[in-house]
């Protein structure tokens, strides 16, 4: 079937199988592989992308339920010169990011919390990043990031 969605402000046009998901859409058929496949079940996080401005689980969102969408990925943060988004550099100063598997997951659901709240308590950061899963940083070094990245000016 026809699917035609915006993905990081690029319009496409796709033949996909009426099962396949966003997930599956976004690695396969156009190759953005930061978005990454981990449980599939909706339980990791780590396949969180932006759907018109909403986190979603890509791995749980049918491609096609994604007609006409906004699609923002992991690979949307970087500006066109390769310089890292506040909150990318945040991380990156905090000592958030790990081995990195769950980070682009955590920055996008990150990156939706702090455009709807700019300065979140960490009561609300624990909240947003309760639907992602990471084995490496006991979530501190994230928090400490997003406080970071919403209060103090990040080097770069």
């Amino acid at each position: 079937m026809e699917l035609r969605v915006t993905v990081n402000d690029e319009p496409h046009v796709l033949e996909v199988p009426t099962y396949a998901t966003l997930l599956e859409v976004l690695r396969g058929e156009l190759g953005l592989t930061g978005t990454k496949e981990g449980c599939n079940e909706g339980e990791c996080g780590a396949c969180t992308v932006l759907m018109d401005g909403q986190a979603v689980d890509s791995c749980l969102v049918m491609a096609l339920a994604a007609a006409d969408a906004e699609i923002e990925t992991i690979e949307s943060l970087v500006s066109a010169d390769g310089t890292l988004s506040r909150l990318q550099r945040a991380f990156v100063e905090s000592g958030g990011v790990q081995c990195g598997f769950c980070t682009p997951g955590f920055l996008m659901t990150l990156t939706a919390v702090l455009r709807e709240t700019p300065d979140p308590s960490e009561e609300e950061i624990r909240a947003a990043i309760a639907g992602n899963i990471c084995r490496c940083t006991g979530y501190t070094q994230i928090v400490q990031a997003v406080r970071l990245a919403s209060t103090a000016e990040v080097a770069g």
